[in-house]
């Protein structure tokens, strides 16, 4: 009977510390690896983009913009490169704010410009709003809209309200063009110069 006993409490024990050992072991779950932290997912990787003359004044050109999970899949980071005809060099830093249930993003380039944005992702877009005054002093509403998706491209929009957002005038459209690993490749062998961003 004391055999027994032992043998049992014997194994209890031993089931016991396997199963806190196996807990142990199991890797705590990133806090930002689904749900609305990965809703911004379509615009992760490498892209072209091009533009027409633009009623902003933005002349046509082209441009490339790298867009990253960093810090845990908690923040995307945006690398935004345009040369010609325009010098623009800019980056942002996109992150979900659960307790507001929005996503914020602060962009800053190499104009001196410092821009932030509270967004929301749907179904069929992304809108990031901010209130902001112009040249005049008089107060405006601007916007950035990702439309039109489909598995390798898209359509941006910068846009801008002059009465409080009843009615948007687009300012500045890009269409976004994913790059191919080896048109990454082919195309940072084939730089003359380092990327701003690798300049650090």
């Amino acid at each position: 009977m004391r055999t027994l006993r032992f043998v049992l409490i014997s194994l209890f024990c031993l089931t016991f510390a396997l199963a806190a050992v196996a807990q142990q072991k199991l890797p705590a779950p990133r806090p930002c690896s689904s749900g609305d932290y990965r809703l911004l997912d379509f615009w992760v990787g490498d892209w072209s983009l091009t533009w027409p003359d633009s009623p902003g004044g933005t002349p046509a050109g082209n441009g490339t913009n790298k867009i990253s999970r960093t810090l845990d899949n908690c923040v995307i980071q945006e690398l935004f490169e345009a040369d010609k005809p325009v010098s623009l060099h800019g980056m942002s830093l996109s992150t979900y704010d659960q307790p507001s249930g929005k996503w914020k993003q602060t962009w800053v380039d190499n104009s001196g410009s410092y821009l932030d944005f509270v967004g929301d992702v749907r179904d069929d877009s992304a809108i990031f709003t901010r209130d902001a005054k112009d040249k005049d002093g008089k107060p405006i509403k601007q916007r950035m809209v990702y439309k039109n998706f489909n598995k390798d491209e898209f359509d941006w929009s910068w846009e801008r309200s002059e009465d409080g957002g009843a009615s948007w005038k687009v300012m500045w459209p890009i269409h976004y063009t994913r790059l191919s690993k080896a048109k990454v490749q082919q195309r940072e062998q084939g730089q003359k110069k380092t990327p701003w961003y690798k300049q650090w």
